[in-house]
């Protein structure tokens, strides 16, 4: 379960990471702290990443999910 969970969060942790250290590295380079340059692009990618990998993300848990319900038989015995 944690694996499968790491596992479909890696490319949207993974795409915000990455923008959030070039925001900040390009805040830190112009000295501009204005705070919503911070979260925008984060909601921004974080909203693209849901768009083109959400249909892999859904089809992971619900292969994890079927998977887990077939597997109750073998548990009880």
């Amino acid at each position: 379960m944690l694996w499968v969970g790491a596992l479909v969060l890696a490319p949207l942790l993974g795409a915000i990471l990455v923008v959030g250290v070039l925001i900040s590295v390009l805040q830190v380079a112009t000295q501009v702290q204005e705070m919503t340059l911070a979260y925008v692009p984060k909601l921004i990618v974080a909203g693209l990443t849901l768009v083109l990998l959400g249909g892999w993300m859904l089809n992971r848990i619900m292969h994890f999910s079927r998977d887990l319900l077939l597997s109750i038989p073998s548990i009880t015995h």
